[in-house]
């Protein structure tokens, strides 16, 4: 699994969630970064993020992702399971 595969992927699912036609993620990029990105949106983008990927996030693994690029690897490690 490629990283700018899921960078975009994830790009589509935050313009859906948080309603940004526009968004364009980098690893960079945290809740500071972003509108709208709080902790119910957030656990919205989880949700879609473990249908997608069919993976299951514990709640360390939440907690860990800090920006984008935690995400990434977090969905890359838990896909490779």
């Amino acid at each position: 699994m490629e990283r700018n595969d899921v960078l975009t992927a994830l790009n589509g699912i935050f313009s859906v969630v948080l309603n940004k036609e526009n968004l364009q993620l980098s690893e960079q990029m945290s809740t500071d970064d972003i509108d709208n990105w709080d902790s119910l949106t957030n656990m919205t983008i989880i949700s879609e993020i473990e249908r997608l990927w069919q993976v299951h996030f514990k709640l360390r693994d939440i907690i860990r992702m800090r920006n984008i690029g935690d995400m990434v690897d977090t969905i890359i490690s838990k896909s490779q399971n």
